[in-house]
């Protein structure tokens, strides 16, 4: 098995830039397909809190534009 995964994780390397992003995030939605339903709960009850703050004008929302500009700047 560990020679394996090697071998795939060689492999994938291999992949130009766009089709490793493409398979990175194919693996991570993988992984949040598999959802504990606690901690879902608990992230809807989050969402839920952040929207009533949003509504109610407690917080003031970031444009995304600008929140993934800043994403992108901090992972350079």
């Amino acid at each position: 098995m560990r020679n394996a995964l090697k071998k795939m994780e060689d492999e994938a390397l291999k992949l130009p830039a766009r089709s490793r992003a493409r398979l990175a995030e194919r693996l991570i939605a993988s992984l949040e397909e598999v959802t504990d339903p606690e901690v879902e709960s608990e992230w809807l009850a989050e969402v839920e809190r952040r929207s009533s703050e949003l509504t109610r004008r407690q917080v003031k929302g970031i444009p995304a534009n600008k929140v993934l500009k800043k994403a992108r700047t901090a992972l350079r």
